[in-house]
């Protein structure tokens, strides 16, 4: 099967350390060129913005768009008005109404575009959500945290409004529980603490209960010391199921069913290629809502400046 001409729209750290060594690998895709007034990857060519390297790549089918969260709803209405593919790296933006109208603009021009949810694609969310599914569960408990300087170093842009703070690592913890859990849950309570030299929150708690009343709460941190903390306990009248290590253990009232290597990109991009081969979207709001929601209803309280 032929593969599909992609160009990749910012050439930071991410892309450094999951996108390039995925489309390495990928059968389903060739890597033609980026774009990015900073930087580049000297195996294709580079350009500065990514009008330009549209234009002189008019054969690219697709683009992943992997820039901070406040460039991503431009760059995608370009790139689908130009009829090509779309990848957004999560979240896909700064507000939920900038993805609805991309949502509105993929479809009203027959394109793909792909809300990339990459902690979807741990090797044991499936299992998961499968041995969750029908069980009757009483409580969750989200414990997401991680070492900011370690994660995101001199990147001040997650620090500005719609950086998103600690809800960067957060959004992916959202994302898992949203696919892994059979019944929606809502936001009922909500803390955030912002330094006082930050416009995004360095931790947060939240606390959500679904349909029928099962408490859901979370703890985000940015302050936690290595190794990172990446857990999910579900607990059911069956047992507890863990989720550990982002999504890569899996564990049933202590006993492992699963222990894999950490491999979301090359999931995410066999998806994608799916998606592009069939012409259809997948754009799931529902862990960017949860955000949202936090942003509306939380307490905010000063901490401490944040030095990198």
């Amino acid at each position: 099967m032929q593969r599909i001409h992609i160009g990749l729209v910012g050439v930071g750290k991410i892309v450094r350390d999951q996108h390039l060594p995925a489309l390495a690998e990928s059968p389903d895709f060739h890597l033609l060129a980026t774009a990015d007034p900073n930087a580049r990857y000297d195996s294709v060519p580079g350009y500065a913005a990514l009008g330009d390297m549209l234009e002189a790549h008019p054969e690219l089918e697709a683009v992943a768009i992997c820039t901070p969260t406040h460039l991503r709803y431009s760059q995608a209405r370009i790139a689908l008005e130009q009829g090509k593919s779309v990848l957004l790296e999560k979240p896909p933006g700064a507000t939920l109404s900038e993805v609805e109208d991309l949502v509105d603009l993929a479809e009203s021009q027959g394109g793909t575009l792909f809300a990339a949810w990459h902690s979807r694609f741990a090797p044991a969310v499936a299992q998961a959500r499968e041995w969750l599914e029908e069980k009757r569960i009483r409580r969750v408990e989200i414990d997401w945290r991680e070492d900011v300087r370690v994660w995101h170093p001199g990147q001040a842009w997650i620090w500005e409004p719609a950086g998103m703070g600690v809800f960067d690592p957060g959004i992916n913890a959202l994302s898992i529980a949203t696919e892994i859990l059979p019944r929606a849950f809502f936001l009922r309570d909500a803390r955030l603490w912002v330094p006082s030299n930050c416009q995004a929150p360095i931790a947060a708690a939240l606390t959500f209960s679904d349909t029928e009343g099962t408490p859901v709460v979370a703890d985000f941190d940015f302050r936690q010391p290595s190794p990172p903390i990446w857990n999910i306990h579900v607990d059911t009248e069956a047992g507890r199921l863990s989720l550990l290590q982002g999504g890569c253990r899996l564990e049933i009232d202590g006993r492992c069913l699963l222990d894999a290597e950490e491999r979301e990109y090359p999931g995410l991009y066999a998806r994608f290629a799916e998606l592009v081969r069939e012409g259809r979207s997948e754009v799931d709001l529902a862990p960017l809502r949860h955000v949202a929601d936090a942003s509306l209803a939380a307490r905010r309280e000063p901490t401490e400046s944040f030095i990198e």
